[in-house]
């Protein structure tokens, strides 16, 4: 069952674990409000915790339950409806950790993972950040978290970003605003687009895997997981 559920996830279909093996790495998942980045978040989580990782989950903005909700409702896509408590190997590699929008911040967040770590409780290798603030976050403060991953032994750092269909500013890669200036702090840029009925996954950029920049890759509309070719 382990060997089916990794194969299904976007997280093989780009290539990244072969390239990224002792690399540390940085990945954004954009898109416009309530498409998609969590359940593709989770699904890079969910490989993870699969491939024998520990994953800390950072959800700001939204509670543990809501949270966990997206892990029991994608596995259970994955499993024909199993949930994720029944599978204690799964299970004891995830750690979910809640903030509010407007009490997250970099020092809170690190003093609470070093808390983990120096205790002995969770050392995780991967982590999901869902809900960066990067229009009132500074670019030097995405910058350290580079510096973080080293100081803390995490093998990559995954975000989630809102761009607003409003918002016409890129840059030259094409990455859309709030994150067009801080494009290059990250390895892999993948921008979710719905086109007409179909929901696309463009990769913008992918230094570490093995998909090329302009590729996209099709999503199941009602459940978010990469369509099988």
């Amino acid at each position: 069952m382990g060997n089916d559920l990794v194969v299904s996830n976007p997280l093989r279909a780009l290539g990244l674990d072969a390239k990224a093996e002792g690399k540390e790495s940085m990945g954004l998942v954009m898109a416009r409000a309530g498409l998609g980045k969590t359940a593709i978040l989770v699904q890079f989580a969910l490989d993870s915790m699969l491939l024998g990782n520990k994953v800390l989950h950072v959800s700001i903005g939204e509670g543990i339950d809501k949270t966990r909700n997206w892990y029991d409702d994608i596995l259970a896509l994955l499993t024909d409806g199993e949930k994720i408590e029944s599978i204690p190997e799964i299970m004891k590699n995830r750690m979910i950790m809640t903030f509010k929008e407007s009490s997250f911040s970099k020092a809170m967040f690190v003093e609470r993972l070093e808390d983990l770590v120096k205790q002995g409780i969770y050392q995780p290798e991967c982590l999901i950040i869902d809900g960066y603030d990067f229009e009132n976050n500074s670019k030097e403060s995405l910058e350290d978290f580079r510096n973080i991953m080293t100081e803390q032994g995490l093998k990559i750092i995954w975000f989630s970003a809102v761009r607003h269909r409003d918002d016409e500013r890129v840059s030259k890669a094409g990455v859309p605003a709030p994150c067009h200036e801080v494009d290059g702090l990250f390895d892999t840029i993948l921008l979710i687009n719905p086109d007409g009925d179909a929901i696309n996954l463009d990769i913008i950029k992918c230094d570490i895997g093995s998909v090329d920049p302009g590729t996209s890759l099709s999503l199941d509309p009602a459940t978010m997981l990469l369509k099988k070719v």
